[in-house]
Order: structure tokens, then C-alpha cells, then sequence
């Protein structure tokens, strides 16, 4: 019986340590998706979601299958760029919570911060960072989900948080910089036009950087009495919310993500930027049953057919990204993976 218990308990931790979401993002692609007279149960169906669970507004989805229902939702749509798009026309409102303590603040200094800290409660798996010097920068980062899995959330995210940032002062605000980790090769001269300068994609983070002096503005909508309020319910929503749930896999993954195209990956280079020794990281993996090795050669993998997926960008090109000196490596490599070479995977259409 005993048994049968730890096996339950360790079902239920599991549960709990999946990333989930408030869903406004899965709706408003479904909204889209119906006005455009696409059959979405199908879709649904696919990313195991259910018709009752999106018309509920109060239930939580998993990360997962949100980032998985944006991918069939921009296919089904023919929108490469469905996060932006979505980022550009969604009325801020929907956001809830997170959008009136952010706008019933005196500052754009102290929405940010509001934003940096509550965002959990929208959406577990995305941490914002806020940061304060010779620049204002806002950057996001993945915990739980793997950031190499995800485009059109993250963008969502990032061209969100930008637009807020005018909606709330009245100004059109153009950052210093706009980058995006992961590389995109179709789209973009919309998404700089949006943002006021080049967005570059295939950068180490997720981030963009305003002018400091920007963080003094004051907001249209400050209350601070509305705010004063709106805080406790913030506080009490992040308490509900469970502690840290990144996994130590989708940790290394996003870890070896940002370093690949810059040469060859070491287990200590990873174990440095997840802040513990090589052999602290390599116990920790052996414990869960997980080698560096193995995570590395899939994630590398999974990474060259989503690329090979991007008619534009060329194999040599996804090699460098990949990490591998050599085009040839990588047809190597990849023929290993698949049984097949990258060329010939692409024509076949079988990514």
C-alpha cells in the first residue's frame, strides 16, 4: 500500500510541476481562427484541449499545449507571424489583473516592475526581467517550457509588453534595441515597421531596451488608490501560484539553445550558466535518469527540422546555428538522426 501512495503522491507532483497559463492568448487565437471560418474542434483535438475547457475563461492551460495550439492555429491560418498579429490587434484589457495594476500605476517604471513580478500569474512558464542602468531593459525568459519549442507565444509576449508601454503613457516609444533568440527569416520588415527599428532575431535573449529617462513617465489611467487595492489581489493571485517549476531538463535545454551558435557546447559552460559546478550538474541529471550527452543530440535534432522547416534559411546556415563547423558534420549528424539528408529531407517535404 505504501507503494501505491508514493506512486500516487509522485503522479500529483508531476501534475503540479506542469507550467500552465490563463489562456487569454489560446483564446484570442481561437477567436481568430472562428471569425476566419476555420473549424477549430480538430484543431483542439490535436493539442488536447477540449471546446469546454476554451469557453471557460476561469480554467488554467498547460504551456504546452498552448504553444502547440499557436502552431496549428498559424498554419491553419497562413499567419507565420500569429503572435505578433495577435500582439498588434488584442485589446490590452483582456490581459485582466496584470493589465489594471499595471495601468492604475503612477509610472511606466512601476508598471514594469508590476509586470516583472506578477507575470506568473498570467503565465508560469514566462519570467520578465526588468532592469535598470545606462538602459531600461525588459527581458523574458522560459522556466519549465523549453524556449527553443515556442515562437509565436514569446513573440506575443515581447511586442505585448512594448505596446503596453505606449498604450499606457500616450507615446510612441521606440526602443534602442528588439531582439528575439530564435531565427525567423519571413515577416520581419512588419514586425520593425511596429516596432520602430530593426528586430533582430537569432540574438543570445529575448529582450528590448527603452531609454532609462522612459521609466519616469507618468500613466494616463494612474490611480493610486486603484492601485493600492489592485496590489493585494496581485499579491494574493502569486501566492496561489505554485514555486518554481522548471524542470532541470528544459533548464539544460534552454541553456545549450543560447550557446550552440557559438561553437562547440561543454557540459561546463552549461553548468555555469545554470549557476552549479559540472559535477553538481551531471549527479542532478544522472539522478532523474537524463545524460548531457543525449539531451544535447536531441535538442540539437528537434532544432535542425524546425529550421529545415523555413524554406529561406539555408543549410549551411542551420549548421552554423546548430553549432557544427561544417556543412558535411551536419549532414552527417542529421542523416544519423533521420536516415535521411537535410536536402533531401526538405524536398521530401517530410519535416
Amino acid at each position: 500500500m505504501g507503494n501505491g501512495t508514493s506512486k500516487v503522491l509522485n503522479s500529483e507532483e508531476d501534475l503540479d510541476s506542469i507550467p500552465t497559463a490563463q489562456g487569454g492568448l489560446s483564446r484570442l487565437a481561437i477567436a481568430r481562427l472562428k471569425s476566419a471560418g476555420v473549424p477549430v474542434a480538430p484543431l483542439l483535438m490535436r493539442v488536447g484541449l477540449t471546446p469546454e475547457v476554451i469557453a471557460d475563461p476561469e480554467e488554467r492551460l498547460s504551456v504546452r499545449s498552448q504553444v502547440a495550439l499557436l502552431d496549428e492555429a498559424a498554419i491553419a491560418l497562413k499567419d507565420e507571424c500569429l503572435g505578433f498579429t495577435l500582439a498588434r490587434d488584442f485589446d490590452p484589457r483582456e490581459l485582466g489583473l496584470l493589465y489594471y495594476v499595471m495601468a492604475s500605476s503612477q509610472t511606466l517604471g512601476d508598471a514594469l516592475k508590476r509586470v516583472a513580478r506578477y507575470s506568473k500569474i498570467t503565465n508560469d512558464a514566462v519570467v520578465v526581467g526588468y532592469r535598470e542602468g545606462n538602459r531600461l531593459i525588459i527581458s523574458l525568459s522560459y522556466s519549465g517550457v523549453p524556449r527553443h519549442s515556442d515562437r509565436h507565444q514569446i513573440e506575443f509576449c515581447m511586442f505585448a509588453v512594448l505596446r503596453l508601454c505606449r498604450v499606457l503613457t500616450g507615446q510612441n516609444l521606440v526602443p534602442q534595441y528588439f531582439s528575439i533568440a530564435h531565427h525567423r527569416s519571413q515577416g520581419t520588415s512588419e514586425m520593425a515597421r511596429f516596432v520602430g527599428t530593426k528586430v533582430e532575431f537569432g540574438a543570445d535573449r529575448d529582450e528590448f531596451a527603452l531609454n532609462p529617462d522612459v521609466r519616469e513617465l507618468p500613466l494616463i489611467h494612474a490611480d493610486t488608490h486603484l492601485n493600492d487595492l489592485l496590489l493585494k489581489y496581485c499579491e494574493a493571485a502569486l501566492a496561489d501560484r505554485r514555486g518554481d517549476v522548471s524542470q532541470l531538463r528544459t533548464r539544460v535545454e534552454n541553456a545549450i539553445s543560447s550557446l550552440l551558435p557559438h561553437g562547440r557546447v561543454l557540459l561546463e559552460d552549461v553548468a555555469r550558466g545554470l549557476g552549479m559546478s559540472k559535477r553538481t550538474l551531471a549527479r542532478r541529471l544522472s539522478d532523474e535518469g537524463l545524460n548531457f550527452t543525449e539531451i544535447f543530440q536531441q535538442l540539437r535534432r528537434d532544432l535542425a527540422v524546425r529550421y529545415l522547416d523555413d524554406r529561406k534559411l539555408h543549410v549551411s546556415k542551420i549548421a552554423w546555428l546548430l553549432g557544427f563547423n561544417e556543412v558535411s558534420a551536419f549532414t552527417h549528424a542529421f542523416k544519423r538522426w533521420t536516415g535521411k539528408t537535410p536536402r533531401r529531407m526538405r524536398t521530401a517535404g517530410a519535416y
